[in-house]
């Protein structure tokens, strides 16, 4: 009896979080890793190569909503960080911020606030066939940002097809434009973006004002403030997916300026997926023209697994410098 008593208190014990958490937050995670061979060239001395274990954004978040007692009025926020699996640590940090943010959603759309992925960097929809990993397109083309002290309204999807997000930042004293002065307004840059989404059809237009890219650096190493502009279209008929995407970037308060494309396609045959991407970005004042091509695999192993197989090869036209890496990992979602 007493036995039976213990067994009943501890199930009961394990069972009752679960039911405290069935309509709180939702605790999700990522774990990617790849062993890598990554030879870097530079066209004077001897290439060298060297075998690496990296984790590829992993991350664990926790995220969820609640009723309000305004009629209709949500409560939304989001806690994600990125986690490293293969040292422990990134730049001697545990754990890194991803996107935090909290807000409100409703009939009148989504109001959130915070630090997250911006309009512009969203508009590339799922076109990057190696997001994440070395063949990923911020490598190559800028725009790819995850901006602080945003402030983003999305409104409901319109037409059952279209959405407009709208998204400011203060500078909070940043000298964006390069001309000695302190930025102090409300919204110092903008990141503004249209997207359709039906069916197999994906669509995306979008800008960005002013914006502080980490891509982007002068001579000094000063990152200026650049504005955007990106066409981003995507089709999956069947088992083929295709994606295009075109971008004009070019300094606020300088002359420089540069185009991108990226063009991707995949296809599925049961468990696997072949795939394949070319981007390129020229610049007209430096004329560098940097490449970057990749081929991969993937063999999913279950809704939420998979593992893979890739190699890219990143090339600087005018430097002449070339990095080839070739890699294989698994990722696991949950």
């Amino acid at each position: 009896m007493k036995k039976n008593l213990l067994a009943i208190a501890v199930g009961a014990a394990v069972a009752m979080p679960v039911v405290a958490l069935a309509d709180g937050p939702t605790v999700y995670g990522k774990v990617n890793v790849s062993l890598e061979n990554a030879e870097f060239d530079d066209g004077v001395n001897p290439s060298e190569d060297q075998w690496e274990l990296n984790s590829n954004a992993s991350r664990l978040g926790v995220k969820g909503d609640f009723d309000l007692d305004v009629a209709g009025l949500k409560a939304i926020y989001q806690a994600e960080f990125e986690i490293n699996v293969d040292d422990g640590d990134k730049s001697g940090q545990t754990i890194t911020q991803r996107n935090i943010y909290g807000g409100l959603k409703g009939g009148f759309g989504t109001l959130k606030v915070g630090k997250f992925d911006t309009p512009t960097k969203k508009a590339q929809g799922k076109i990057d066939q190696f997001n994440d990993i070395g063949g990923d397109i911020k490598n190559i083309l800028s725009g790819e940002n995850r901006a602080s002290n945003i402030i983003q309204y999305s409104t409901p999807k319109l037409a059952d097809m279209l959405t407009l997000n709208a998204a400011f930042i203060p500078a909070e004293g940043d000298d964006l434009d390069g001309d000695g002065e302190a930025e102090t307004g409300l919204a110092d840059t903008l990141s503004i973006s249209l997207v359709a989404e039906k069916d197999m059809f994906f669509g995306a237009l979008s800008h960005d004002a002013d914006m502080e890219d980490e891509l982007v650096s002068d001579e000094t190493g000063v990152s200026p403030a650049i504005d955007i502009t990106r066409a981003a279209v995507g089709l999956k008929p069947g088992n083929l997916e295709l994606g295009l995407l075109y971008q004009m970037a070019e300094e606020t308060e300088g002359d420089g300026e540069e185009d991108s494309v990226v063009a991707s396609a995949a296809f599925k045959i049961d468990r696997v997926k072949l795939k394949a991407q070319y981007g390129m970005t020229e610049g007209d004042v430096s004329e560098e023209e940097v490449t970057q091509v990749s081929l991969g695999a993937d063999y999913k192993l279950a809704k939420a697994s998979k593992v893979y197989a890739y190699g890219t090869q990143l090339e600087f036209d005018v430097a002449d410098t070339e990095e080839t890496i070739f890699g294989i990992g698994m990722e696991h979602k949950f």
